[in-house]
């Protein structure tokens, strides 16, 4: 059974500059999810995805495969998905079909190679039960009455407060979740078909909070969290 990750790493980034290969103890950002994707015991082959020379030099030093993207699926503005759907048509020309594919974000570095076979686990077992795909997630609890905040600081509600019904009159909560960032699987063909990373019946991966790293006190959070981790 083949089992590609695709890291994707782009050198262009808004929020921090040159984030993939920004050092977390002393460690390039990137390397960190290199290292758990080849340290799995179920991923059989592991590739980054950039346009960026440095970050392919810097990839390939850690170990993982490397594939020159185009420029044009390097902007602000490109999805994930067409940057997978690249790196997938690529490795056919060299006559490589994975039978899964898994997405592993370089801005999780939490996320090590135990949190992976572990999602592997539970996956394997959802696929008997008719799931298709998999994603990490969180819990953020139980509610009826929830509301987002969105771009422009104007609020939306998820559920019909015009009608506001009472608490105790409520038959149904919802548990929320949230992706995490740090995992989606699925089969290939399947990810070809709907050209996404979570396919047509997805099941979640719950676990704890995985901080994601989008700002520069997320990465002092995380190199605090590594620090613990290394005097335990």
């Amino acid at each position: 059974m083949e089992i590609l990750s695709i890291i994707p790493a782009r050198g262009g980034s808004k929020g921090i500059k040159r984030k993939n290969i920004k050092p977390i103890l002393n460690k390039p950002l990137v390397a960190y999810s290199i290292e758990a994707s080849l340290n799995s015991k179920y991923i059989t082959k592991t590739i980054v995805s950039s346009e960026d020379d440095e970050i392919l030099e810097v990839s390939k030093k850690y170990g993982a495969e490397i594939l020159k993207r185009p420029v044009e699926l390097a902007q602000d503005e490109t999805k994930t998905a067409p940057v997978m759907l690249d790196v997938i048509q690529n490795l056919e020309k060299q006559g490589y079909i994975p039978d899964y594919v898994v997405l592993l974000q370089p801005t999780c570095p939490l996320r090590d190679e135990n949190y992976i076979d572990n999602a592997f686990d539970f996956y394997f077992k959802a696929l008997k039960d008719g799931y298709d795909s998999c994603f990490g997630a969180y819990d953020i609890g139980f509610t009826h009455s929830k509301w987002r905040v969105l771009h422009n600081k104007k609020l939306e509600a998820l559920y019909d407060f015009r009608i506001r019904p009472r608490r105790q009159d409520i038959n149904e909560h919802y548990k929320m979740l949230a992706e995490n960032g740090a995992f989606y699987v699925l089969p290939c063909d399947i990810l070809k078909d709907v050209k996404d990373f979570i396919g047509y019946n997805p099941v979640a991966y719950v676990t704890s909070r995985i901080i994601d790293i989008d700002t520069e006190d997320d990465f002092i959070k995380v190199e605090n969290i590594l620090k613990a981790r290394e005097n335990v």
